[in-house]
């Protein structure tokens, strides 16, 4: 979708601020009820920054993604940069974030129907411990 949504933009020149850099960061956790946070590990990252010029407005976008994948940070860099320019935002919205959007409702859904279909009702089970 973002690549797609980009190509659309072609006369567009985004200046790269930050090439697209592998890094590590720390993937922090909560223990049991108490929320107490833990450190779980490192996961490899993809960070990126680019300046648009369009119009009389300049925007700097950042991009950041779990993964290794750079041509990937650089897109979300530069879908950043856009969704700031008032005169293309309605477009990348329309063409990437409401689309992405649907996805999302559509996997959490799916994983909602999954769990309801293995969920376990605690108080039906009430009458039988008492007998």
């Amino acid at each position: 979708l973002m690549e797609r949504a980009l190509r659309a933009t072609e006369g567009l020149s985004f200046e790269t601020l930050r090439e697209p850099e592998p890094g590590l960061v720390m993937v922090r956790a909560r223990i049991d009820g108490s929320g107490n946070r833990f450190n779980a590990g490192e996961a490899t990252m993809v960070r990126c920054a680019v300046r648009l010029r369009c119009a009389q407005t300049v925007t700097i976008g950042v991009g950041y993604c779990l993964g290794r994948d750079a041509e990937r940070a650089r897109c979300i860099a530069q879908l950043d940069a856009l969704l700031q320019q008032p005169s293309h935002q309605a477009d990348a919205m329309r063409a990437v974030i409401v689309p992405l959007r649907r996805l999302i409702e559509q996997a959490r859904g799916v994983e909602q129907r999954r769990t309801a279909a293995s969920r376990v009702v605690f108080h039906t089970l009430q009458g039988e411990a008492t007998r």
